[in-house]
């Protein structure tokens, strides 16, 4: 039998998990949408078609049902009938879901099952965490209010005990003592400190200024006698030569560079496994733009699948966009479409002639 499987490890109670597999809001934002089918209760429609590994849409059957454990369908794509088993399995960090597809009837190439075993893995590792998560934040209630008030702390003087209505009597005499006390110890230290009368002859004052006399005589013995000099005669001023600085050509200053070309990005639509965007190329110049190149990275996985009225190519991340020239004064707007399973739905950067793009 053929049988291809994925298994993840949960850190989500197995109530929540069986909500993310059973609720078509929930189902559509980590796998697919889903559609029941009129006049039958256990019957579903899964809009599969396009997915990774999937040919047509789904028709699904509920064969067991037992909350929150286990869930299985029996899947009818084009030619080809699969039982799909999604079993919960409680874990001490939260569960393990096991997710098996198994072919009953028809034919599945080795090549679409692998990817389809790919997709299956992805998006139990990436996409369903991802709601888990919003589920959990989605039941967390902040408006309770059960948080008890703090307790007040009792206030002790810094004195002790609570003093009796006698001290309380007797508490401005011995502040009054206490400041007499403090007033008289200052006046001692202050009549300590200052400076008295003293008797005898005074010092010679070391800052004291010499008199005029004094300075006279010690610049008379200090000073030598001057020898007469020779003047020297100044020559006669040589006359100098300025010489004839030659007329300089000015060059004709280069006009002014054309503004740069603007990109805007704009996110048009997305969906569970991509999404469409446009780049708006603004030309505020005076000529029409020409030669231009938009280049965008694209986070791991993800794929340019087209584009309208542009040529483009992908190497690896990289997409490179050129196109017909912009016309002065004007826009030309680039959309395409990206396949990308993953939870960010925009490129990683946008760049117009190496130009960062706005809006992203």
């Amino acid at each position: 039998m053929t049988e291809i499987g994925a298994q993840v490890n949960l850190f989500h109670p197995a109530d929540r998990v069986w909500h993310a597999l059973t609720d078509r809001t929930a189902l559509a934002r980590w796998f697919t949408e889903v559609e029941p089918v009129a006049g039958a209760e256990q019957r579903l429609l899964l809009h599969t078609a396009g997915l990774p590994g999937f040919d047509a849409a789904v028709d699904a059957e509920v064969v067991d049902r037992r909350a929150p454990e286990l869930l299985a369908l029996r899947c009818q794509e084009a030619n080809r009938r699969t039982r799909l088993t999604c079993a919960i399995a409680s874990t001490a960090e939260g569960c393990r879901l096991s997710v098996t597809e198994s072919l009953e009837h028809g034919n599945w190439p080795d090549d679409q099952r692998a990817r389809r075993e790919e997709f299956y893995q992805q998006i139990l590792t990436v996409q369903l965490p991802a709601i888990l998560d919003w589920l959990a934040f989605q039941q967390i209630d902040l408006r309770r209010g059960d948080v008890a008030m703090t307790a007040e702390m009792p206030v002790t003087e810094v004195l002790g005990e609570e003093p009796t209505p006698a001290d309380r009597r007797f508490r401005p005499v011995l502040v009054g003592a206490l400041v007499g006390v403090v007033l008289v110890a200052a006046g001692v230290v202050a009549w300590a400190v200052l400076p008295g009368e003293s008797g005898g002859s005074a010092s010679p004052d070391p800052l004291a200024l010499p008199t005029a006399a004094t300075a006279t005589a010690e610049a008379s013995r200090s000073t030598p006698s001057a020898r007469p000099s020779r003047s020297a005669t100044p020559g006669a001023d040589r006359s100098s030569r300025t010489p004839t600085a030659k007329p300089t050509r000015t060059s004709a200053s280069a006009p002014p560079s054309a503004p740069p070309l603007a990109g805007r990005y704009e996110s048009v639509s997305t969906r569970l496994l991509g999404y469409t965007a446009e780049v708006v190329l603004d030309n505020p110049g005076d000529a029409a733009a020409t030669g231009w190149t938009l280049v965008l990275t694209l986070p791991e996985g993800s794929t340019v699948t087209g584009a309208k009225k542009v040529e483009w190519r992908q190497d690896g991340r990289v997409v490179t966009f050129t196109g017909q020239p912009v016309p002065a004064g004007g826009s030309q707007t680039v959309e395409f479409d990206v396949r990308d399973a993953g939870i960010r739905k925009a490129p990683e950067e946008c760049t117009v002639n190496g130009n960062p793009c706005a809006g992203l």
